[in-house]
């Protein structure tokens, strides 16, 4: 295939086959985390671990490549933080779903999403809610991924008098999650390059000398064992209330989160045009991430890093996607990264997804109010679902209530009287 000038049109884009790929190399070595941390995660929702590393990195790679292919760019997909926690403290720990019906609603919302962005609904539903919303909910999912951080590296623990307390800090596990965190923050504040991956490999050499790794029990990987995941999405409860609130729930997350980091890439990248494009084949990865059995793709922040080192089109993304594919051969190490090694990450990008508080105008009630409820009730209800619907439901009614109903779209209204019903529902 003839790069230079050719398919990808690097000549076109001002950039050369060489900066392409040592953009997308960057790219890889700092999402390269995602890995190990969306496999423990979804793990907890009872996905076999090794199973969902492979279908992780299947996922990236078909995403990415996807992304080349169809829209030129260079954005990478992978499985999206706060998403994954989604997937497994919302749908199956909250709502009891199976794993395997959890991704039976990573399937059918994929479709959805999708449909919405090869027709007008996009623009339509982001016009329809309003953007002080929207960055609620990134904050709420931050403040969420802080907690389950904070959770898995026992700095925080179920309190005596009362919800939650301050951990034991003369535990070895807790200080040794502490000092993989100070040293992530150093890390991420010096921005060195795969910051995240080099926080891993910290933390699980600090478990190493305390004698505190996870014993790597089990039989030996082979891509057989991923037979029992590839494919094993049920949609056999679709017509019941928590499947259809769950596909709404993550369609709405889905839409509105990738419509924005879409937007902010290609605006980033410098061209805006790509931007259809690059949010149909996220769309089209999503719905594929369903099949490969794991959670839904999103584009990634850190697609940002492939951006500011020269990438410019989807040689980025395929370089990056090709590299995913050759991790496969270190599945068999990733059983010997602890909690601790991973909660400081967890930590940091729920800190960095708490920064959108920036954006929220809060000087009207009647704004400020469900913003607050949803960032406040995701991490206190331990369900994304329930935060979100804390807010859309709020919304419209201090609006109406203050005189500013034609402030509300048609579109709110309806959204906010589904997740209404749904609350009724769930409890009569």
């Amino acid at each position: 295939m003839k790069m230079n000038g050719g398919f990808f049109q690097v000549r076109e884009h001002g950039t050369s086959v060489k900066r392409e790929m040592m953009a997308g190399v960057v790219g890889f070595f700092t999402i390269i985390y995602i890995v190990a941390v969306n496999s423990l995660i979804l793990s907890e929702a009872g996905v076999p671990f090794e199973g969902a590393v492979l279908a992780t990195i299947l996922t990236s790679f078909v995403g990415c490549l996807i992304m080349a292919l169809w829209a030129n760019a260079p954005i990478l997909l992978v499985p999206g933080m706060g998403i994954n926690a989604m997937f497994t403290y919302t749908f199956v720990q909250s709502m009891g779903l199976t794993w395997q019906e959890a991704l039976g609603v990573v399937f059918v919302s994929g479709i959805l999403f999708f449909i919405i962005s090869v027709t007008r609904l996009a623009g339509l539903l982001n016009a329809a809610i309003p953007n002080t919303l929207k960055e609620a909910i990134s904050v709420g999912l931050g403040f969420f991924l802080m907690l389950i951080g904070l959770e898995k590296g026992g700095i925080v623990v179920k309190g005596t008098n009362s919800l939650i307390a301050l951990g034991n800090l003369s535990d070895p596990h807790v200080l040794v999650t502490l000092l993989t965190l100070i040293v992530a923050i150093i890390i991420f504040l010096k921005g060195w390059p795969g910051g995240f991956l080099s926080t891993i490999l910290f933390g699980t050499a600090a478990a190493a000398v305390f004698g505190l790794l996870p014993k790597a029990e089990g039989e030996p990987f082979s891509v057989a064992s991923y037979s029992g995941v590839f494919g094993a999405f049920s949609l056999e409860k679709w017509v019941e209330l928590p499947f259809l609130i769950a596909v709404f729930s993550l369609t709405m997350v889905l839409v509105f989160e990738n419509i924005g980091l879409v937007h902010g890439h290609t605006d980033f990248a410098g061209r805006p045009d790509k931007f259809k494009r690059s949010l149909q084949a996220n769309a089209a990865s999503a719905f594929l991430s369903g099949i490969f059995g794991t959670s839904p793709t999103v584009s990634t922040v850190e697609s940002t890093a492939s951006i500011a080192a020269g990438g410019r089109t989807g040689l980025t993304s395929l370089t990056a996607g090709t590299l995913f594919l050759v991790s496969v051969f270190f599945i068999p190490y990733m059983k010997w990264i602890p909690d601790m090694a991973i909660a400081p990450v967890l930590i940091i990008i729920g800190g960095l997804m708490v920064q959108n508080i920036r954006h929220l105008d809060l000087s009207d009630l009647t704004e400020a109010f469900p913003a607050i409820f949803i960032i406040v009730m995701i991490p206190f209800t331990y369900s994304i679902a329930d935060g979100i619907a804390m807010g859309f439901i709020l919304y419209p009614i201090l609006k109406v209530f203050k005189g500013k109903a034609r402030e509300v779209s048609t579109a709110l209204y309806v959204i906010s009287a589904l997740f209404f019903i749904n609350f009724v529902l769930h409890y009569i």
